[in-house]
């Protein structure tokens, strides 16, 4: 039995009546962009998320460099960002011609929120925090420094659809957020998709108005938009998957205990979580000294890993003018070189589970 990182199609055949009857709905209705699925579902995402705005992107991406774009983050700007984050979170930064401050991640692979301070400069514009692997960010702190600094805080929420803080839905916390539905994601379409959620209502139209070609009427152009739309197809389905997004967490949330109660390899270290914080499980990733030989072993063993992310974006051949070397930010390179995603998937059996559980405690580092 071969065991893969992510298995998508598991989900999708728990709801398959449901989401076959809302694709022949919304294509029989005719009308594929901006229609009445992406309005209901942008009205639907925001009142789960508890927010007074969501507005339907093209994707994540697009969601991020709109974001700074309309903020009127640009060249000569400077935006704060965890070192390890997906180098999405840092061309949202620099499409822009922002440049980006990297700062390292604290033990839960998130913002160290300590080490924000001595990083802001005249320059910096904003804060964005990275909700990583699933796994809510401590936001106290950078709400508090973000107002007192006179700062926006942006989150990127692509990998925390229904995660908290104290009970607050991540995406909540900051002047905008961005949301990604790409196919792997907790609530992810079936193939790309994002949005913002925000309670700036003059923000909000801004972006309805951006990512249909700065349009708000046909042929009247108020401004040099963008063509960046959730289509109704997309829209519809991610109505299903919402409506099941809290029962797909919990099964999310029972395979990560049954891994963190029962996974006692001591070549490797689990995941932890911050106090107040909750984790959706996006990924369940471990560390190891010994992680070239334990993917080895567990190819071996018929179970497979993914690595998030083996290069940190500083390190890579995009943002080689940032001037960047080896050591730069240390914790984020000894991450890269340690982490390893293992096995979550909705739908994953319990057959699946044990396979994992016992292979990994098998490993002899």
């Amino acid at each position: 039995m071969k065991i893969y990182p992510n298995v998508l199609d598991r989900q999708f055949h728990m709801y398959q009546d449901e989401y076959e009857q809302k694709a022949l709905e919304v294509l029989r209705k005719g009308w594929y962009v901006l229609g009445d699925e992406v309005k209901n579902f942008e009205e639907e995402f925001a009142a789960y998320i508890g927010s007074k705005h969501c507005v339907g992107l093209a994707s994540g991406l697009d969601a991020l460099w709109i974001s700074f774009r309309l903020l009127g983050i640009g060249s000569g700007d400077e935006v704060i960002v965890q070192s390890n984050a997906y180098i999405a979170c840092v061309m949202g930064i620099t499409i822009n011609g922002a440049t980006p401050v990297f700062v390292e991640p604290d033990e839960y692979h998130n913002l160290d929120m300590d080490k924000i301070e001595q990083a802001i400069t005249p320059k910096t514009k904003a804060i964005l925090v990275v909700h990583l692997y699933g796994q809510a960010s401590r936001m106290a702190k950078v709400r508090e420094i973000c107002d007192r600094r006179n700062l926006y805080l942006v989150e990127d929420c692509a990998q925390s659809h229904g995660a908290k803080v104290d009970d607050k839905m991540t995406g909540t916390f900051g002047d905008v957020a961005c949301f990604s539905f790409y196919p792997s994601k907790n609530l992810g379409c079936f193939g790309d998709g994002g949005a913002i959620v925000t309670d700036n209502t003059e923000l909000a139209q801004k972006f309805r108005v951006f990512r249909n070609y700065g349009s708000e009427k046909r042929y009247q152009n108020m401004v040099v938009g963008t063509n960046s739309r959730l289509d109704e197809l997309q829209a519809g389905l991610l109505r299903v998957k919402l409506s099941h997004l809290e029962e797909l967490n919990c099964e999310r949330a029972k395979i990560a205990k049954r891994y963190l109660n029962e996974i006692t390899n001591p070549s490797i270290t689990l995941p932890k979580i911050a106090n107040h914080s909750t984790s959706v499980w996006h990924l369940f990733v471990i560390t190891t000294d010994f992680r070239d030989e334990m993917i080895k072993y567990l190819e071996a063993n018929d179970i497979y890993t993914m690595i998030h992310y083996p290069i940190p974006p500083h390190l890579s051949q995009a943002y080689e003018y940032l001037g960047y070397k080896v050591g730069a930010f240390p914790i984020s390179e000894r991450n890269a070189q340690q982490v390893l995603t293992l096995p979550l998937y909705n739908g994953m059996t319990s057959e699946e589970i044990d396979q994992v559980i016992q292979v990994v405690n098998g490993f002899g580092g």
